[in-house]
């Protein structure tokens, strides 16, 4: 899929504009439509005298203009549906499409992504259990760290990972295209290093700024005597800080599709990020926080029976322990019941967070590059100047 000629970034260096696509409330065009000939018939209501329209064309009456398009919407006329191959529209997408193309895809080619995220949350669960079961509590209050340091480096690897393979997987959804998982391997192996790299330098920015932000504060409280004026202006300038690292990260967004689609190297997914994302950070922004709490809520509602469950059988070690003074542990039985629903969350909410991510660079390559056209052609549609694009290419039926 990273071959296709749809997801080759534009030859100029300049920017993309939004001038590349009519405004939002200008009539409907038609991909392949070109001006009309010079000979063509006059409009409606031309002066008396001049050349009339053939019977059947008379304008209609009052002077009213027929609606503007081809013929093929209600009544004869108005521009034909976009078309859509796979998952989304090949246009400009709104919210609920975005979101929609994201279940959509999901649901089509559960197989493969299902499949991918519970193994991922597999092995994530699996190493933090057996963390957690083989420490017990011994380190005291640093278990949870250990933990951590042992789970989360892992963790982040195969999330990396899930993505750049489920980024192959909506690339081909889009055009209506099945794949599997051994194909979306061999798609997104080319390019893994380069998007770990590209992970990790992202997170270094952001997490970098706001440490820088915060640094004067922690420095501050670790003096002693701190004032608790000064502590103040101290955290309103990292917040302050933290908010223009949050402003460069969405910025950065869209950068690991880049790379993937569109064989980038880091440094240019980084800028073609900020490119397509110029005039439009709220926009991604809202889209990306409406996702992440729709994956949270599905995430809680899943997970929060399992730990009730755990809570419920190991009740009487947890009471224990504490009585006993040991909260930095928990119970076997809770362990093992959080880590189910833990795994379960995140075989659903993965794939449904790392699709929408692709699905706004998709929009916004649309919106700024008629990615669209690029992307119906190669689904294999038939163009027809003046109508549109109809269904997959092919040879003309028999008796035509």
């Amino acid at each position: 899929m990273t071959d296709t000629p749809g997801w080759a970034s534009p030859g100029s260096s300049e920017p993309p504009r939004d001038g590349a696509r009519p405004p939002a409330d200008a009539p409907a065009a038609v991909p392949g439509q070109s001006a009309p000939p010079h000979h063509a018939p006059p409009a409606w209501g031309t002066a008396p005298g001049a050349p009339q329209p053939p019977y059947g064309q008379q304008p209609p009456p009052y002077g009213r203009q027929p609606p503007y398009g081809p013929p093929g919407g209600q009544y004869g006329w108005g521009a034909p549906p976009s078309p859509k191959p796979g998952v989304i529209p090949l246009r400009p997408l709104g919210l609920s499409e975005i979101l929609d193309g994201a279940v959509s895809t999901v649901r089509k080619h559960w197989r493969v992504a299902l499949g991918l995220s519970f193994g991922v949350a597999v092995v994530q669960q699996g190493v933090a259990l057996g963390a957690q079961l083989a420490i017990q509590g011994d380190t005291g209050e640093l278990t949870p760290v250990l933990t951590s340091l042992v789970s989360l480096p892992l963790g982040w690897l195969l999330g990396v990972i899930a993505s750049a393979l489920l980024t192959m997987v909506v690339s081909r959804a889009i055009l209506g295209q099945s794949v599997t998982l051994k194909e979306a391997w061999r798609d997104a192996r080319p390019r893994l290093f380069q998007l770990v790299g590209l992970t990790l330098l992202n997170g270094l920015i952001v997490g970098g700024i706001i440490l820088l932000g915060f640094a004067p504060l922690i420095g501050y409280a670790l003096a002693g005597d701190a004032d608790p004026g000064t502590a103040f202006l101290l955290f309103l300038v990292g917040f302050l800080v933290a908010l223009a690292a949050l402003w460069i990260g969405v910025q950065l967004s869209l950068a690991a599709p880049a790379l993937m689609l569109e064989k980038q190297g880091v440094i240019a997914a980084l800028s073609r990020s900020r490119r397509l994302v110029s005039r439009s950070w709220w926009r991604i922004f809202g889209i990306t926080l409406l996702s992440m709490a729709i994956a949270w809520i599905v995430s809680s509602v899943i997970a929060t029976p399992f730990t009730v469950a755990g809570m419920v059988l190991g009740w009487g070690d947890l009471t224990s322990q504490l009585d006993a003074g040991d909260a930095a542990s928990m119970p076997p039985a809770l362990l093992v019941t959080v880590a189910i629903g833990g795994i379960l969350s995140s075989t659903i909410t993965l794939p449904f967070t790392a699709t929408i991510g692709v699905l706004l660079y998709v929009d916004q390559r649309i919106r700024r590059e008629a990615l669209d056209i690029e992307l119906a052609r190669a689904a294999g549609l038939a163009e027809h100047g003046g109508t549109g694009w109809g269904g997959p290419s092919g040879p003309a039926p028999a008796g035509h």
